[in-house]
């Protein structure tokens, strides 16, 4: 590798006027790129090793730009190490199997001090020596790399996968900033350096992504771990490039010399090769500096930049490593000693908007990751902006968070900090964070009105729309609805039914079955029922009962579309707000063209004979245990179908408790509420089926 030239004027740049490119000759050109290129690798290791960073950001971009200006001029002097490939590569079709240089084993861990106790009492007694010193480490809650290095240049990267093989991830751990593309020299560098390493993102990196993903609809990442880990497994590295992934190497698996017999003395030379290592490894001499050391850092857990689970404990002394030995997957010579797990209080990272299908705008709580009930939360519904005035909820508040109804994670209460400086006061925007329409009032809730033409919604519309038990569209789940809406292939409903099946096959992840299959599943549901087509058109306040009980009175779409608002009304179970919802619906223009088009499609919908009068109309069931003859589901079809309403939970309103075997808790609440309680035979009589 070449010595670092004290002369090149890009390392303390002062006059930043550039010779146009077009105006170079060859060897000029690659004079001026290795200068950039080593210029560029010295300023990175300035600000992501060494933390102390010389120039600005602006004047960094300046030298990257001119690097990557020149090496589209003269591609003959691109190179695979060079800092531009950061960037990322083209896609990959699939993620290809790669051999570990060394086994990446799994350490044994416990929570309990009693068994590191015994792990420290057995290196002990298997060294024959009392004197014994230990390298700490943060417990990195990441994913677990190897990275080959090559005469001090990158060659490959892997996942951990089973221990042995793992997945190539190459080019995207290139477009990781920490990671270093070509090592520096001045510590005697190893020709071959295998390294285990940890790649995680930060909890600020792990909020802004989510913060993006909910602002576009997408399903938030649990924790920073499993963000990283899916980031990093990407087939295209272009989307990897601008994620804030980090990477810190903590261990050799291969070189072909000896480095060090001191573990500490290893993890100390690593910066000076321009390998990022965690500040806070410390070398201890006992259990007790050991213990001090857990506990400082849960003190400070929530203080740092990254997601921790625990410590690990390694011996430092590599000659009685070898002594101590492996198992079969773990080495007997390290111990990872976990954490607590947070429970239920956490802190609140930011509050940001989603749009739902509907138009509607949802204040969600970003939150530092904690586990509820068993899973883990990172988010949590704080359903309008009045709700979050009366909880008085903010940015930086520590709050606790419970599972609503055992599902949905929502902030219970504000835990209060004192003398804490508390964030500003959350409010709604005055625009839509996806399309900037104006947003409107209704109630208690904030609304986009700008339908279809929002995105947000058009996602969410399409999904709804091919959802279970609406149409019923195999296959289309949110992932290929959002890409049939990038790519523009789709604005709405209607235009899934004038895609081919070639169309199919220009989407990510489909070959030709799976673009037919997706085809077929379409041009199946092109005779809906009418009260799943009325769901599927996710009308606001319209869900399935609603659907079934407009079917019934209205018997066709054509009535339902020429109803007045007094008839609405008048129907049964159908109040103001729905026939208000129902009646705009059907005169909006674009509902109607859209409407049109599914017509246009070959979209017939089954008419629904109209009853005037239905045995069990106005009569609400539950059902508790289990039935001999019918599926829950099955049951309340029956009810449903004759007029009745099935609903999961007893209440004042309800008529009839159907109880089968083995019956629940409903069934006292049924006795205290005088409510009428059926067995199945009774049931079978009361739908004339015996």
């Amino acid at each position: 590798m070449a010595k670092r030239k004290n002369d090149n004027p890009y390392i303390y740049p002062g006059d930043m006027s550039f010779t146009p490119a077009k105006d170079l000759k060859d060897e000029e050109a690659k004079k001026e790129i290795d200068l950039l290129r080593e210029a560029i690798e010295h300023h990175n290791y300035l600000y992501y090793i060494e933390d102390n960073p010389r120039i600005s950001d602006y004047t960094y971009d300046r030298l990257f730009n001119r690097l990557q200006e020149l090496e589209e001029a003269f591609p003959q002097f691109r190179s695979s190490t060079s800092p531009t490939c950061k960037v990322g590569a083209p896609p990959v079709d699939e993620l290809k199997k790669v051999e570990h240089t060394a086994p990446m084993l799994s350490l044994n861990s416990a929570l309990d001090e009693g068994e590191v106790r015994d792990f420290i009492t057995f290196v002990k007694r298997n060294t024959g020596m009392k004197d014994i010193l230990y390298v700490v480490e943060p417990k990195l809650d990441g994913l677990s790399v190897e990275v080959v290095y090559e005469g001090g240049f990158f060659k490959y990267g892997s996942t951990r996968g089973d221990g042995i093989t793992g997945e190539d991830i190459t080019e995207n751990l290139k477009t990781i900033k920490p990671l270093s593309l070509r090592l520096r020299d001045n510590a005697g560098l190893p020709g071959f350096l295998a390294l285990r390493g940890e790649v995680l993102m930060s909890r600020e990196g792990f909020q802004r992504l989510n913060r993006q993903r909910i602002e576009r609809n997408e399903e938030p990442f649990a924790n920073p771990r499993n963000a990283a880990a899916g980031t990093v497994r990407q087939l295209d590295s272009r989307k990897v490039a601008d994620k804030p992934l980090d990477i810190f190497f903590y261990d050799v698996l291969r070189s072909d010399r000896e480095i060090s017999r001191s573990h500490w003395e290893i993890l100390q030379k690593f910066p000076r090769w321009g390998l990022k290592t965690n500040p806070l490894n410390k070398r201890c001499s006992s259990f007790e500096e050991i213990r001090n050391y857990r506990l400082e850092l849960i003190e400070k857990r929530d203080e740092l930049p990254y997601e921790l689970d625990g410590i690990v404990i390694k011996v430092d002394d590599l000659m009685l490593r070898e002594q101590l030995g492996t198992r079969q997957r773990n080495p007997r010579w390290a111990f990872a000693w976990k954490f607590p797990p947070k429970k239920e209080i956490t802190r609140v990272r930011d509050i940001v908007v989603q749009v739902g299908r509907t138009g509607i705008l949802a204040p969600v709580a970003l939150l530092d990751p904690v586990e509820v009930g068993g899973v883990t939360v990172s988010r949590a519904t704080l359903h309008n902006e009045d709700e979050v005035k009366r909880k008085d909820i903010r940015g930086g508040d520590r709050v606790r968070v419970i599972r609503a109804g055992d599902v949905i994670p929502e902030i219970l209460e504000r835990v209060d900090e004192e003398g804490e400086k508390r964030g500003k006061t959350f409010s709604m925007p005055g625009s839509c964070p996806a399309c900037n329409t104006k947003v409107v009032k209704e109630g208690a809730y904030t609304l986009c009105p700008a339908g279809l033409t929002c995105p947000a919604q058009r996602v969410g519309r399409i999904i709804h729309f091919a959802s279970r038990n609406a149409m019923n569209i195999e296959t289309l789940g949110e992932k290929n609805a959002r890409q049939l809406v990038e790519r523009g292939m789709v604005k709405d409903p209607a235009d899934l039914y004038f895609l081919s099946e070639k169309d199919f096959l220009s989407l990510n992840g489909f070959a030709e079955k799976s673009a037919r299959n997706l085809y077929q599943s379409i041009l199946k549901t092109k005779n809906p029922a009418l009260d799943r087509f009325l769901y599927a058109l996710g009308i606001r306040h319209v869900g399935e009962h609603v659907a079934r009980v407009l079917a019934r009175k209205y018997g066709s779409l054509e009535a339902i579309q020429n109803a007045s608002f007094e008839d609405l009304l008048a129907t049964p179970e159908i109040g103001p707000e729905i026939a208000e919802s129902v009646f705009n619906f059907f005169r909006e223009k674009t509902n109607r063209e859209i409407l049109a088009r599914l017509k246009e499609a070959g979209i017939e919908i089954q008419r629904v004979e109209k009853i005037k009068k239905q045995p069990l109309e106005g009569k609400t069931f539950v059902f508790t245990g289990e039935l001999e003859k019918y599926t829950r589901e099955e049951a309340q079809q029956i009810v449903e179908s004759l007029g009745g309403r099935a609903t999961s939970s007893v209440s004042g309103n309800t008529d009839y408790l159907v109880a089968g075997r083995n019956p629940g808790s409903k069934m006292q609440k049924a006795r205290e509420k005088g409510v009428t309680i059926l067995n199945e035979e009774d049931f079978e009589r009361l739908i004339g089926a015996k």
